[in-house]
């Protein structure tokens, strides 16, 4: 994808998500039921490589680590982020100019040193510029395993979509401009949702070359919503989903199923009824959308049809979870689905007592 807009940082799309857990064999048997294969072990750390299509998953067992730190506050999670930049010592550069602030990663004889600066909750994210099968960091760092497909199918899932943070009430903006400044995003999207008792406000950032996407969401209702659970739960902010990419969303989550990821339950029937009313002429089997729990969004104005499948996963790592995404030719979020979405979490909150209705009608 060609850059939208200027791209002083020289982003081109993400590179890796880094997982640690407190405790052993958690992050890995879920990995593998979600498509991921092991294909490379680091040479020198605990440290090891899932992949599916072009995504890469990092578990970091060091437990006197950088990660191991952050999974001990936070529990399973995502610890860390990285872009891809043309340049990472002008992109690191540039970034400390514009006010980021430095994580030295302590690196082994013959390691690469990865630049990273401070981001979401104090996780590291770096900026790679080896990513070149061949020459990639993981060419250099880690061993690949003998026999097994260096980009394995898996479920089907090819790429990151996006990644979503969840920030304390007030910091939306904080957060908003820190990718503004030093990576040039812009927001392509801004959503107050409205349940019955709580509230969300959410601002979709994009990165210039169109791969990068963050959404940020911050509570806004005036009792403990679905953010400010997820805060506690997380002991801070935090990356709260990670949305990976198909292009046959159905196949994807018939594989899923079947290898036991538990899935979001389906909205209800009326949701179904009138996905014809919302998105005419869409073409999508609605009876498959249904049984499986599928969430269709877009628009088909002007005999245009732009769409978007969506599903999410139950809580998977902690308060964490995952999505699971098809796009033909829609880039947005799904937001024609966030209030049905919102509220059928509301009521989940209720049913588990983590919100207590009585007191939000006083």
């Amino acid at each position: 994808m060609t850059d939208l807009f200027d791209n002083p940082m020289g982003l081109c799309g993400f590179e890796f998500v880094e997982f640690a857990s407190p405790t052993a064999n958690v992050l890995e048997p879920l990995f593998e039921k979600m498509g991921f294969t092991l294909v490379a072990r680091h040479r020198s750390k605990d440290v090891v490589l899932y992949r599916q299509g072009h995504i890469n998953f990092i578990v970091n067992r060091e437990p006197k680590s950088l990660a191991g730190y952050f999974a001990a506050e936070h529990g399973p999670s995502a610890c860390g982020l990285a872009f891809r930049v043309r340049d990472s010592h002008k992109a690191y550069a540039r970034a400390l100019e514009m006010g980021a602030q430095p994580i030295e990663i302590p690196t082994g004889p013959m390691e690469l040193r990865l630049p990273a600066i401070k981001g979401i909750g104090g996780a590291p994210l770096y900026l790679i510029d080896r990513y070149e099968d061949g020459k990639s960091i993981y060419d250099i760092d880690f061993d690949f395993i003998d026999g097994v497909d260096r980009h394995p199918v898996g479920h089907g899932f090819t790429s990151i979509d996006h990644l979503t943070h969840n920030v304390y009430k007030g910091r939306m903006a904080f957060w908003g401009a820190f990718y503004e400044k030093i990576f040039n995003f812009r927001e392509i999207r801004y959503f107050d949702i409205q349940g019955e008792y709580t509230g969300l406000t959410s601002r979709a950032m994009t990165a210039p070359d169109g791969l990068i996407r963050i959404p940020l969401n911050e509570e806004a209702g005036k009792i403990g919503g679905q953010i400010e659970e997820f805060l506690m739960q997380f002991n801070g902010e935090g990356i709260q989903h990670i949305a990976l990419q198909t292009d046959d969303l159905l196949k994807s989550v018939d594989a899923l199923q079947m290898a036991g990821i538990p899935l979001m339950s389906a909205p209800n029937d009326i949701y179904y009824e009138m996905l014809s009313e919302r998105l005419p002429h869409h073409g999508e089997p609605v009876s498959e959308l249904q049984t499986r729990g599928i969430l269709l969004d877009g628009s088909t104005a002007n005999g245009e049809k732009r769409l978007l499948l969506q599903i999410f996963s139950q809580t998977l790592l902690g308060p964490v979870f995952f999505e699971f995404i098809q796009r033909k030719a829609d880039e947005g979020f799904g937001e024609g689905n966030f209030k049905a979405l919102f509220e059928s979490l509301e009521r989940d909150q209720i049913r588990r007592g983590a919100l207590q209705v009585a007191s939000a009608t006083h």
